[in-house]
């Protein structure tokens, strides 16, 4: 099992790559696992040092069981444990929660990202009692807590950190994006879970908690993994000149779609979308349509992802010759 010091490097999220017709109501088997297997193989050639499949951009909630079972034995069977790699298996009930779990177990997961059941919010006893029965049922393997207190409908307070790590030792991350509160939860949670920021927020993560931040996950990665790549190499080596030179970079590439990742529910809205819509404007990987119902999105917002992905493509260009000539990233993490 990882330990919260093994995370070092880029965690790469990616899409489940959908067949075409997946956005049609009656549509059935409609995971592309050609795709899932091609895009995984070049994101590990490329350097990336993890893996995170089946959270929001992975589409969990709209994939069927027989889907998610097909698209999670493709991952492990490709990953082959080259990368550590976390399985999403949120659901609606701790039951097929853990369902979920032992068909990625059994399959050689590395540990799984699960976030909160969705159909009424939970309280702090509800969720520390949640996170302790998965930790029980499955104590070799490693927990992420998917720490998106917006979709969750949970502000993962400091009370839940310090009372969740003395009862479920077994979860050691937190994929996380809320700068505001990193010290707090730091410190409630004594030392015992990696908080895992996402690529655009790693340089504040980085000037807050220097020590505890060596990796980040990215959807990104997804439309070309080497500007967050070398964006990790300068966190690394501590060149804060270049830390901050990537930064910039990346709020650039990110300025058309601003207005709806800065707005919490518009964003809440149309994720799946803008991410998707990225992902497969910028080429890298092949997402396919969007599953219903979140197939819908506003010409605006789609124009807006596709200009964000022509500039990430950009930076991806600009980026490759210092990733090539950097030592490879594939050793960095402990796993």
């Amino acid at each position: 099992m990882m330990r919260p010091t093994d995370f070092r490097g880029v965690y790469a999220i990616i899409p489940t790559p959908a067949k075409p017709g997946a956005e049609r109501w009656d549509a059935v088997d409609t995971v592309d696992l050609e795709e899932t297997a091609r895009v995984i193989n070049r994101l590990i050639a490329d350097g990336v040092h993890g893996l995170i499949v089946l959270g929001t951009t992975g589409e969990c909630a709209t994939l069927t069981p027989s889907e998610y079972e097909a698209f999670v034995a493709c991952v492990l069977e490709t990953v082959r444990q080259r990368i550590p790699t976390f399985i999403g298996t949120t659901a609606l009930g701790t039951h097929e929660v853990v369902r979920r779990t032992r068909f990625a177990a059994e399959r050689g997961a590395d540990g799984i990202l699960l976030g909160l059941p969705m159909w009424q919010p939970l309280t702090v006893d509800m969720a520390v009692e949640y996170y302790r029965s998965i930790a029980e049922g499955f104590p070799r393997l490693s927990l992420m807590v998917y720490g998106n207190h917006r979709a969750f409908r949970f502000s993962f307070p400091a009370e839940f950190w310090a009372r969740v790590v003395d009862v479920a030792p077994t979860l050691i991350a937190a994929k996380y994006s809320r700068p505001n509160v990193l010290l707090e939860a730091l410190a409630a949670s004594k030392g015992r879970v990696h908080f895992l920021p996402h690529d655009g927020g790693m340089s504040k993560f980085a000037e807050l908690s220097p020590a505890t931040t060596t990796a980040c996950w990215s959807t990104a990665a997804s439309m070309g993994p080497e500007p967050v790549l070398e964006q990790v190499r300068a966190l690394l080596a501590r060149d804060t000149a270049a830390m901050k030179k990537i930064a910039a970079d990346l709020a650039w590439a990110r300025e058309p779609i601003a207005h709806i990742t800065s707005d919490a529910e518009l964003f809440a809205t149309y994720n799946i979308q803008v991410e998707k819509i990225r992902i497969a404007a910028a080429g890298y990987c092949k997402a396919g349509p969007l599953r219903p119902p979140y197939h819908i999105m506003p010409e605006p917002y789609v124009a807006s992802a596709h200009e964000h992905a022509r500039r990430w493509r950009q930076l991806c260009e600009k980026y490759a010759g210092e990733v090539a000539s950097a030592p490879s990233g594939r050793g960095v993490h402990n796993a």
